[in-house]
């Protein structure tokens, strides 16, 4: 269905189209009109809207199967506002937003059109109007409609790699930080400005190579006596912010410890806690992990600690 002048463009641009034709001044007469154009020996349609772009092959066949089950069926995805009828406050969990492709039988359709003359928002309620029943199929969110030039925005998402090392301190009485955790059993701790720890260090070049906003170094620099013996939770809440502020969304993080001392995943759980709170994530998006050097190297030796991170990042 498109414009009278668009007819013919539309039809070059798409020759495996079964038909193109003109539609009318409203939604509900162009899906009529398109109706009518469809041979008789059809029994089935589906209407879609183009402004949804996403629909996929799952939707469409879950439709079918609805109009085989009960005559005509749409798409329908549950409501996470809530949602208000003037002052009354409705059931939301009885709530459905419809999309398309809507399908019915298309003698009901027919049929539809010829008793109703209000004008309707969408095929089903052209249907329901008349008299005839349907049925609600999953829909799914991604199955979005184009109205607004914002809904036109993509997505961006990108990965950030970062890698620190450290050596343990001369000092044996210097606490051992890894992942905003203290193991207090294993000093001495990493020699650094601030508190040396190397994974949250890793962590946040990750996030700000991500965002293509420098490094760790020319946020919170050695020469800075400010970060003298800061703890680098301070600097992973500070980077989250930064990013949060630059419009960027953290959606993940993966880390790796590699050290011949201290036993890092005994503490697991509470680093990747720390992470996540300093981030704004939920736990199960933040990975830690730990492994050897197998002897090998000066991390063999245990002169220091290095990790590794992976950092992913969306912004709209």
């Amino acid at each position: 269905m498109t414009s009278a002048e668009k007819v013919e463009s539309v039809q070059q641009r798409a020759p495996e189209a079964f038909f193109v034709v003109e539609g009318g001044s409203s939604r509900q007469a162009s899906a009529h009109a398109g109706i009518l154009a469809i041979p008789q020996d059809y029994e089935v349609v589906l209407i879609h809207d183009a402004a949804r772009p996403f629909v996929s092959q799952a939707i469409t066949q879950a439709v079918i199967e609805g109009v085989a089950r009960t005559g005509a069926a749409y798409p329908g995805i549950p409501v996470a506002d809530t949602i208000r009828e003037g002052t009354r406050l409705l059931n939301r969990s009885e709530l459905r937003a419809a999309q398309t492709p809507q399908g019915g039988r298309r003698d009901w359709f027919l049929s539809a059109h010829a008793q109703v003359t209000e004008e309707l928002t969408d095929d089903i309620a052209l249907l329901e109007a008349a008299g005839f029943p349907s049925e609600v199929v999953p829909g799914d969110p991604k199955n979005r409609k184009i109205t607004l030039p914002t809904d036109l925005e993509s997505t961006e998402i990108r990965t950030g790699l970062g890698y620190d090392i450290h050596r343990f301190s001369t000092d044996p009485d210097r606490p051992l930080w890894l992942g905003g955790v203290e193991f207090p059993d294993d000093k001495p701790g990493l020699e650094g400005h601030s508190d040396a720890d190397s994974l949250l260090h890793a962590i946040v070049d990750a996030l700000l190579g991500a965002a293509c906003l420098g490094d760790i170094g020319v946020h919170y620099p050695p020469s800075d006596p400010q970060w003298k013996n800061c703890p680098s939770l301070r600097f992973l809440t500070e980077t989250s912010s930064l990013l949060e502020r630059e419009g960027w969304r953290i959606l993940s993080i993966d880390a790796t410890v590699v050290a011949e001392r201290p036993r890092v995943m005994r503490k697991q759980s509470e680093i990747r806690s720390a992470i996540a709170s300093a981030c704004g994530l939920p736990v199960t998006s933040v990975s830690v992990k730990a492994t050897t050097n197998e002897g090998l190297g000066s991390l063999g030796r245990t002169e220091g600690i290095a990790a590794y991170s992976v950092a992913t990042i969306r912004r709209r």
